[in-house]
């Protein structure tokens, strides 16, 4: 009943009306980024998600797109700008998912959409993360976000899944304020972002 109704509903409500909430922010951010990105202002990329299905992910920008001689991009830490920073930061970032709830390819909390080059590394286990939908927030990033090891992750991931509840769904949004307010968990330990999931 609330993983095929209530939450569906809910999602898409609540995303709607923060959209209309958040708009001077989605203003002064798209302002502020047409500038500092000399116009490159939405970060858009293919993620899979509920069984798999790919979508398109919207993001701000927060890495520009520089290369060294030989052509390659520059290591995430070297591509971050000043602004992107301070956006990745305080998750500022993320509000353009608001509109892939909206367009039901995602949900508020759930597992976080991955790179579709992940999806066929996959055990059996961690594939199960797929049976619901992907969420904006969901139980890793208030457990470690960035900080935390895969394996801790796709566990969150699972445990999710078989555990989903609207009780369960609340706990996590009030911990992702918390999270956001207190800046916690957004960069790995000893990079600028999250190092890339091999397999196991």
């Amino acid at each position: 009943m609330y993983l095929n109704f209530i939450k569906p509903i809910c999602d898409f409500s609540c995303s709607l009306i923060a959209i209309i909430l958040l708009l001077p922010v989605f203003i002064i951010l798209i302002i502020t980024l047409l500038i500092a990105n000399k116009g490159d202002i939405f970060f858009i990329q293919k993620r899979p998600g509920k069984n798999g299905k790919v979508f398109n992910i919207i993001k701000f920008r927060t890495m520009n797109n520089k290369k060294n001689k030989e052509g390659i991009l520059l290591p995430d830490a070297e591509r971050l700008t000043a602004i992107g920073k301070f956006i990745r930061k305080t998750s500022l970032d993320e509000i353009p998912q608001l509109l892939n709830v909206v367009k039901l390819d995602m949900s508020l909390i759930g597992p976080r959409p991955l790179l579709t080059s992940y999806y066929h590394l996959y055990n059996s286990h961690q594939m199960r993360r797929h049976e619901v939908k992907p969420g904006i927030t969901g139980l890793a990033q208030v457990n470690g976000r960035n900080t935390i090891s895969w394996n801790e992750k796709f566990d969150y991931d699972v445990w999710y899944v078989d555990n989903l509840s609207l009780f369960l769904d609340i706990k996590i949004l009030f911990k992702t304020i918390l999270k956001v307010i207190n800046f916690d968990g957004i960069n790995a330990k000893n990079s600028a972002t999250i190092e890339p999931f091999e397999g196991y």
